[in-house]
């Protein structure tokens, strides 16, 4: 009787080595399938803004109306003889009051 439970426990024991034992068990293959998964997301998002990217550098290098308004809006730069206006403003004091 005892000798029957031994085997099936030993039995028992290798057959879980063989699924969850070693290197890579069971629970670490899903894991791993996981973020494989997660990586193949992240890699397509990825390839998704260097076509975007590529395509407004593409832009910038050849689209004059691109050019302007980059022009306009990141250096304040106008177009032809228009004129400018500017105001100072007399620069704001401040007061310590620490002292």
């Amino acid at each position: 009787m005892w000798s029957r439970v031994g085997w099936g426990f030993a039995a028992f024991v290798v057959l879980l080595y063989a699924i969850e034992g070693g290197e890579y068990g069971t629970s670490d293959l899903v894991h791993l399938r996981t973020r494989h998964h997660a990586l193949v997301a992240r890699i397509d998002t990825l390839h998704h803004r260097i076509d975007s990217l590529s395509t407004l550098a593409h832009a910038i290098e050849t689209d004059p109306a691109v050019q302007e308004r980059i022009a306009r809006e990141e250096f304040g730069m106008v177009r032809g003889s228009k004129e400018l206006l500017y105001r100072f403003a007399p620069a704001a004091v401040t007061s310590d009051s620490s002292r």
